[in-house]
């Protein structure tokens, strides 16, 4: 229990930040803050705290040479992360933090879908393990357009006269729709970010240089989209005080603290056990939104979100399996031989 203890508490943080991050995010906008601006600045601190942070991380490895591949996929990833915080950032806008919190948990669904197309998972419909991840996918797939495409009765409201005064129709509202289609487009290149830099750590195995060089990437491509939609204007300034809050917090904490914490996390526990609380940030969300926001939490969301948790830990319980049984086969092949010729076996592996 106590193994556990410490990347528990971390994982619940991290979630609470990624909350706060998508908090503060529509504050910003929703003062006039410049999509691609806020994407720019933030990205731009970050990789400023990383750099010294990465040296001093990897100063005794012995790391490979970044070849001009490496690099050209270190500049795909940051595109990939680029238009993912782009379509993200303006679906919360349009939407709610709840709504955007909610949606991440198709993420799994789409990376298990590209790595099929890509060959980096195999598909043995005899296996339930199989029919699990596929049928949890489609269903994660099935409750985001419930969220999308229907709202219901106010469940939650700050404002007593918004309960329940609406009725169990399709939502009308275009912002909402298009909140969650972009949105949509996000977990999309977000799972292809996930995706892409599993090959770039085969080839560069330094997780913080990878981080700090995406977060760079992502600093430039946003300054050109800024440049090209904003121009030379006065929005470039922080002149707000939520700006100047906004671009701190989702630098610190936004990127650098979460990305940390989740991969020290994944270090200790594996994927399995830092995707399960991908779950717990619509709760926090659904409560951050309500007090800091003034959300209004829909029966449509919270249906959708149960149908994406149910479809989510589908997908993560046919990968566990899966990995039990490689784990098991793979003891089931060591354990007989080394019960009959241990020494012989020990003198190979040390030749």
């Amino acid at each position: 229990m106590k193994e556990i203890a410490g990347p528990t508490v971390g994982m619940v943080m991290a979630e609470c930040a990624q909350v706060g991050l998508m908090i503060v995010s529509k504050a910003a906008m929703s003062r006039g803050m410049s999509n691609p601006i806020f994407i720019f600045y933030s990205n731009a601190f970050a990789a400023l705290i990383l750099l010294p942070a990465s040296l001093l991380y990897h100063r005794r490895t012995q790391l490979p040479p970044l070849s001009f591949s490496v690099v050209s996929q270190l500049f795909l990833l940051g595109l990939l992360g680029c238009l993912a915080q782009i379509f993200g950032y303006a679906g919360i806008n349009y939407s709610s933090p709840t709504l955007g919190t909610a949606m991440l948990n198709l993420v799994p669904g789409f990376t298990f879908v590209l790595a099929i197309i890509f060959r980096m998972e195999r598909l043995d419909w005899r296996r339930a393990s199989a029919l699990a991840k596929s049928v949890g996918t489609f269903v994660s797939i099935a409750g985001a357009f419930v969220i999308t495409f229907y709202k219901g009765p106010a469940l939650i409201a700050r404002s007593p006269s918004l309960s329940f005064n609406s009725h169990l129709l399709l939502s009308v509202q275009p912002n909402w729709v298009l909140g969650g289609l972009l949105l949509a487009a996000d977990c999309v290149m977000g799972s292809a970010w996930l995706i892409l830099q599993v090959v770039v750590l085969k080839k560069y195995p330094a997780e913080l240089i990878v981080v700090f060089f995406y977060c760079f990437f992502v600093a430039i491509q946003s300054a050109i989209i800024s440049l090209c939609v904003e121009g030379v204007s006065s929005a470039w300034s922080l002149k707000s005080r939520i700006w100047l809050i906004s671009v701190l917090y989702s630098g610190i904490f936004g990127s650098a603290f979460q990305v940390g914490v989740c991969t020290w996390c994944l270090h200790r526990t594996g994927p399995v056990f830092v995707s399960m609380f991908k779950p717990v940030g619509i709760a926090i969300a659904v409560v951050a939104g309500v007090i800091f926001l003034g959300d209004t939490f829909y029966l449509g969301s919270l249906l959708g979100s149960c149908i994406i948790v149910i479809g989510f830990y589908s997908v993560v319980w046919g990968k566990a399996n899966e990995e039990k049984v490689r784990i098991d086969s793979q003891v089931g092949v060591v354990q007989p031989n080394s019960r009959k010729v241990p020494l012989l076996e020990t003198i190979f592996e040390e030749i």
